[in-house]
């Protein structure tokens, strides 16, 4: 290493451990570089040690740094929105690329519509729509957009939405209503001007306002509260608060789920890779998987589980007890379940979720498939995972997906699949105990005093009550 260089990294052992912008600088002064990092110390240090190798199109970089400046930030979504106006204003050399390449990602909020959307697109429309953008890096654009959604909760489905529209009422919203990742336009959960309020307060923290925009919600509590508009008032405490902490950490153990036999470490490298793998337009938020379970032909039954961001929401997972009395018929009994869970979707009532995944082979999807090509309204992806050699089955795809046993994309559909298994296993394993104690009682014996079991299903689970649907 060079003393330049050992200069600048000794320079970056100094730097705090938060999120911020760097800036590299030449021999004159000039800005030739622009990054972001949730870690300035180490991130701009290992621009310096000796076995660095840096992309192409950051090629010769290290050979013009003589100097390094930071602009610290709150969190790592305010650090992303710095890099790029910072850019766009300075348009530094080794970020030229990024100025001209349309293959970078864009943010679009349609203005044009009674309720905008918020999307990240790489094709930006130039009218009716305020965009934000190119961003460097689209994985930290969907991470930020996720955090963001939490507090302003704003839409990223594709729907028409009308304000005079006297049919949303009827409609059933998507997952990220209950979650309260969104407000659900779509059913006329809002009114429009309540949620421009939302879209507008989100722009405003788009372009830097964020402590201004705060003491204005602060101001609004203060006077909803004022006005006996608790419910108001107690939803912009909560936005609040949550826009504080929008960079916080989650405490070590928050975040943790019960793991089936796949463990995944990145959701979110999954759901990228599982876009790319299948042609998705956009990364799938809402994936739905469904399993059946039998033994010997008696007390089938069915199972839903739901994922969110690549990570389980058991309020919504779902047990059906199978009723076409046919006996050992795994099709029937999947086609059953399938019919049951969509039959809203299937009139345009509610959204499909962006994957329904079955567990089984050919015959599983085409099972499915017979059952959503009577429906009015077709799902927009159905695929099957077959166990013994893992090939993923696609609707209108000749042939299945084979990927490498470790594949971001595969493993998150095995943690689906054996989630789904696991749910359906353990209702099954109910539903069999009740049938012994019901045998048990008509043959004039005591049932056996339960014992507490020494595997206990995972904490978290739904009542063990089949669904209505």
């Amino acid at each position: 290493m060079n003393d330049r260089l050992a200069r600048l990294n000794e320079k970056a052992k100094g730097l705090p451990k938060a999120p911020g912008v760097y800036l590299m600088k030449d021999d004159k002064g000039r800005v030739i570089y622009i990054g972001k990092s949730a870690s300035l110390r180490d991130r701009v240090g290992s621009y310096f040690q000796p076995s660095t190798r840096l992309e192409f199109k950051k090629a010769g970089l290290l050979e013009e740094v003589v100097d390094f400046e930071i602009l610290q930030t709150e969190t790592e979504v305010e650090a992303l929105l710095a890099e790029n106006r910072l850019i766009k204003d300075i348009q530094p050399k080794y970020n030229a690329r990024l100025l001209d390449d349309k293959t970078y990602p864009y943010l679009m909020i349609t203005m044009d519509e009674d309720f905008p959307g918020v999307y990240i697109t790489r094709e930006p429309r130039t009218r009716g729509v305020k965009l934000y953008g190119p961003f460097t890096s689209v994985s930290g654009l969907k991470d930020a957009l996720q955090k963001l959604q939490k507090v302003f909760r704003f839409r990223t489905c594709h729907l028409d939405i009308q304000e005079g529209d006297d049919k949303r009422r009827f409609f059933r919203p998507c997952l990220l209503h209950p979650i309260k990742q969104c407000t659900a336009p779509c059913a006329a959960k809002i009114s429009r001007e309540a949620y421009r309020e939302d879209i507008n307060r989100f722009i405003e923290f788009l372009e830097g306002g964020k402590k201004r925009l705060l003491a204005q919600m602060e101001k609004q509590m203060i006077e909803a509260a004022r006005d006996l508009q608790f419910e108001k008032a107690a939803r912009l405490r909560d936005e609040i608060k949550m826009l504080t902490a929008l960079g916080a950490r989650a405490e070590k153990g928050e975040q943790e789920y019960w793991q089936p036999e796949v463990f995944v470490s990145n959701p979110q490298e999954g759901l990228t890779k599982l876009q790319e793998v299948l042609g998705l337009t956009e990364p799938p938020r809402i994936i739905e998987g469904f399993d059946i379970a039998h033994l010997h032909g008696g007390e089938m039954v069915g199972s839903k589980v739901c994922f969110i961001d690549g990570s389980p929401f058991k309020d919504s997972y779902r047990r059906y007890k199978i009723r076409h009395g046919e006996g050992n018929n795994d099709f029937l009994s999947l086609q059953e379940v399938v019919s049951r869970r969509y039959r809203e979707a299937a009139t345009g009532q509610e959204l499909y979720p962006d994957i329904i995944l079955i567990d089984g082979g050919l015959g599983q999807l085409h099972a499915a498939m017979d059952i959503f090509t009577s429906m009015d309204v077709k799902p927009p992806m159905v695929i099957s995972l077959a166990k013994k050699e893992e090939l993923i089955y696609v609707q209108d795809r000749s042939e299945p997906i084979k990927l490498a046993r470790n594949h971001p994309a595969l493993r998150l559909l095995q943690y689906v699949r054996d989630e789904a298994h696991r749910f359906a296993q353990h209702y099954h394993h109910i539903l069999r105990r009740k049938s012994q104690i019901e045998q048990q009682i008509r043959e004039g014996r005591r049932p056996p005093r339960a014992r507490k079991s020494s595997n206990p299903p995972p904490p978290g689970d739904p009542p063990a009550n089949p669904s209505s649907q």
